[in-house]
């Protein structure tokens, strides 16, 4: 088994005059007392065969090779993610051991809407894996045909909108354009990315707003009308255009942004731990076997985008304040 391999190999080398220079040249790794020793715990707090789930597989199969341990997830959807950050914080030893794999936007939003029983600076994202833009779109069948439809239909009568869940970077991004062109939204949360894509399909709602890595996914069953964020894949999302450059807005990116977490406590106590960590993330990204595995998990090759801890907790912060200033609309939709 490659970890085997990888634990003896690291014995062998500890007993050589070559191990002691290398000790010497990365201090952190000799202090870090062969970490990882047994595998690492990961909870995500969506469903498994999800697209986190398909994400966390493909960047794992390359990031287990290069740290030389196993990944084991574990699944807790509920509550629109609650769930899995609750057991994360208030359950899993901060060991750096045990790892969280969110979704960066619409969890975080969670927070801004109701306050989590722990501090939300108890824990960072140090590593974004990869990121897409949420977007609008209907079925390929509706009689909706483009964005000034939408916007002519929604001034006439409120609109029924799926989303994947009610707090999301795509339902800010909605309640921006009904802000600013004055169409009517009734956002309808429809129980994950499949539910929402259906809705568009079937008619069950007017159509919907999601990240566009699953609008993609879904084929020529929809069609995207706008993107709330650049449209960096051009025909892949119709080429539909940004909502800034569509209605001269100043809307930052809504994002969908899957990325590793781990306790703030974890990062103080076990530095070299967590530099050993974020160290062998970014090579991982730098490995060319990664994106091999992102596009074999049907991931779009430009979404497959590295960002470190600043960045993730950019993101973080932004979602919280746009959280806090779309707070009624969302809880009232």
């Amino acid at each position: 088994m490659n970890r085997i391999k990888t634990m003896n190999r690291r014995r062998f080398l500890h007993t050589t005059a070559a191990a002691s220079a290398a000790a010497f040249a990365m201090p952190g790794l000799a202090r870090a007392e062969g970490y990882p020793e047994s595998s690492i715990s990961v909870i995500i707090p969506t469903a498994e065969g999800g697209g986190a789930d398909r994400n966390f597989r493909a960047f794992t199969s390359v990031w287990k090779e290069i740290l030389g341990t196993e990944f084991e997830p574990s699944f807790y959807p509920g509550a629109s993610g609650r769930v899995g950050y609750e057991l994360y914080m208030g359950k899993s030893e901060p060991n750096a051991y045990n790892l969280l794999f969110g979704n960066i936007g619409p969890e975080v939003l969670n927070w801004a809407m109701q306050a989590p029983t722990f501090d939300i600076n108890d824990y960072i994202y140090f590593g974004q894996v990869d990121k897409d833009p949420c977007c609008l779109f209907v079925g390929a069948n509706s009689p909706l045909k483009t964005i000034d439809d939408i916007i002519a239909e929604g001034k006439k009568r409120k609109l029924n909108v799926g989303t994947s869940r009610m707090a999301h970077p795509a339902s800010i991004g909605l309640l921006a354009l009904g802000e600013e062109t004055g169409a009517q939204f009734n956002l309808i949360p429809l129980q994950g990315g499949k539910g929402t894509v259906a809705g568009a399909v079937t008619g069950e709602v007017d159509f919907s707003v999601l990240t566009s890595g699953s609008v993609i996914a879904a084929g020529d069953s929809v069609k995207t009308l706008l993107v709330f964020g650049n449209n960096i894949v051009g025909e892949a999302l119709d080429d539909a255009p940004s909502i800034n450059d569509a209605y001269g807005m100043d809307l930052p990116e809504m994002l969908s942004t899957r990325a590793f977490g781990i306790h703030k406590k974890a990062v103080d106590d076990y530095p070299d731990r967590f530099e050993i960590l974020t160290r062998t993330f970014k090579e991982t990204h730098e490995d060319p076997r990664l994106m091999e595995a992102y596009i074999a998990s049907k991931g779009q090759p430009e979404y497959l985008v590295y960002a470190g801890i600043e960045e993730c907790e950019a993101e973080k912060a932004a979602m919280m304040e746009l959280g806090a200033r779309y707070k009624a609309l969302l809880s009232g939709a």
